[in-house]
């Protein structure tokens, strides 16, 4: 593809071509909630990569990755700025070094004018290295999963689908691929062909998985309630959203359910010390007759600390094991490294004290009688649902409703809650079991086992509960059966490539030495003037 001049001469300037990979690198944040333009992550990135691939080094390469990554990071986190302030800018540059090496990748596989065989490669090269930095950046002392790139289709049902089988990594692996195709279409003409046949292959193998990848099968129904008491601020919030959610959850006495779930720190005290709360919500659960599901943030009495705790209440009290939140949110639950990264919090609103940590995973049975007796419940905590793992390993231990409980009222305008509410629907097309999203502000929303709704949501201007007729499903997917496979084989595909270069640079035969100056004889020398 030929660059006008005048388009040449601003790519060789650092400070536009710096301007444009922040620009472009930001554009895939269209794809998420709220703007939900799935469809643009399929392109989004090829601005992105066209200036990568116009690189006059692979330094050069690797420095626009990085500066595009900021971008991203930046427009997927910027709901952040209020708590976080100017350190977003930090934390987002921090981590997008990690893009610093599939920049250079980029440039290598499609720079200059590659052969057809290269090219064609980069349809699998490209999206490895790309989930290798997801990957990477997916762990949770370096912020965890929020914003993969395959989570922006969590209302298509091919890409769920696609997550049943290798998780939303898969689905990564797929749009990266999708914009790779597109620059080679654009700019290598002698791959066009096979870069045609290859995308054609890749849209057969979706379609095989949506017709034949395992499917779960149905196994009856649950009436799940959610109740939201919506944003409550000023003193004595903490009892005010309690009697709130109290009142919304007596409200559905009558209506045959078999769960109510409230969202995160929809309780500021711990139970054992609050034997009056504790009666309070015994007495909801035989008003309703279900047991209710809470979530408690407040200091034990067993234990030092603070702990974000789910609790399940049944007629008689608290019931079965209770699960305390295992994954936090950095800054905003617990700040790292706090003796280097304290000052964060005198900038933002970081956490002034660290909450503890849980050590294992709870699945909990329903006893309150009535037909989902013996139901078994895996909780999640607002964050932990970012992550795939935590979730297979709830189903693979045998939870048949997944339910997690949220709070995003401190960043109710922005576009956090309905990002949040979304990934419940991978987490649900991955395992095969329904999901219940609660929260205290909203988004709150319950999807079924394929990831499809189970009823309208509750947005952010809601103060209300909400009943749903949940289907549960039996069986297991194969990403559940196989985990995260997707990004093993990413990983095979780079290790794979370095060993390809490297048998290729030792094959390269070596630069001919050029040819040593003739000897002077003393004859010659004596013979020059001025000697």
């Amino acid at each position: 593809m030929r660059i006008p001049a005048g388009r040449r001469e601003r790519l060789s300037s650092p400070w536009w071509r710096g301007a444009a990979a922040v620009a472009f690198g930001a554009l895939p944040a269209l794809a998420f909630p709220a703007p939900s333009l799935w469809w643009f992550a399929y392109v989004a990135l090829v601005p992105w990569m066209l200036l990568i691939r116009s690189a006059a080094t692979g330094r050069r390469a690797a420095l626009d990755g990085w500066l595009g990554a900021t971008g991203f990071m930046i427009a997927v986190h910027h709901w952040l700025m209020p708590s976080l302030h100017v350190f977003i800018v930090v934390l987002a540059a921090l981590l997008a070094l990690l893009w610093l090496p599939w920049g250079w990748l980029v440039r290598s596989m499609l720079g200059g004018a590659p052969s057809a065989r290269r090219a064609t490669a980069a349809l699998v090269v490209v999206p490895s290295g790309w989930l290798t930095a997801e990957l990477v950046r997916s762990w949770q002392g370096l912020g965890g999963p929020w914003g993969l790139l395959g989570s922006s289709q969590w209302e298509v049902a091919p890409a769920l689908r696609l997550a049943s089988v290798g998780g939303v990594w898969l689905v990564s692996l797929l749009v990266v691929a999708v914009n790779t195709g597109v620059v080679v279409l654009v700019s290598v003409r002698r791959a066009r062909t096979p870069v045609v046949a290859a995308t054609a292959a890749c849209a057969v193998a979706v379609g095989a998985v949506w017709a034949w990848a395992p499917r779960p099968e149905p196994s009856g129904r649950v009436r799940v309630a959610v109740v939201q008491p919506g944003v409550v601020d000023g003193a004595g919030a903490p009892e005010r959203r309690f009697a709130l959610s109290e009142a919304l959850t007596r409200d559905l006495a009558g209506q045959d359910l078999d769960l109510v779930v409230w969202g995160e720190s929809s309780v500021g005290a711990d139970l054992t010390e609050r034997p009056g709360l504790a009666a309070r919500l015994a007495a909801l659960s035989r008003a309703v007759g279900a047991e209710v599901l809470v979530n408690v943030d407040a200091r034990r009495s067993d234990r030092p600390g603070i702990f974000k705790s789910s609790v399940l209440v049944g007629p008689e009290g608290v019931t079965g094991p209770r699960y305390d939140k295992m994954r936090l949110v950095p800054f905003g639950e617990y700040v790292p490294a706090r003796s280097v990264l304290g000052w964060a919090t005198s900038v933002g609103k970081a956490a002034g004290e660290d909450r503890r940590r849980g050590t294992s995973p709870v699945v909990m049975a329903l006893s309150a009688g009535g037909a989902a007796d013996g139901l078994r419940v895996g909780p999640l905590v607002c964050f932990e649902s970012a992550f795939p793992d935590m979730s297979r390993e709830l189903t693979r231990s045998g939870a048949q409703l997944l339910v997690t409980q949220s709070a995003t009222s401190t960043f109710q305008d922005s576009w956090a809650p309905g990002q949040h509410a979304s990934l419940a629907a991978l987490r649900a097309a991955e395992n095969g079991r329904p999901v219940a999203h609660a929260t205290l502000t909203g988004v709150s929303a319950v999807f079924g086992p394929g990831g499809e709704r189970a009823g309208p949501p509750l947005g952010t201007d809601r103060s209300a509960s909400a009943v749903y007729d949940v289907p549960l499903a039996r069986g297991t997917t194969a990403y559940v059966e196989f985990g995260d496979w997707a990004v093993h084989g990413a990983l095979a595909v780079l290790v794979l490539l370095g060993a390809a270069e490297g048998v290729r640079a030792l094959r390269r035969p070596a630069a001919p030495r050029p040819p040593a100056p003739p000897a002077r004889t003393v004859r010659e020398s004596a013979a020059r003037p001025g000697r």
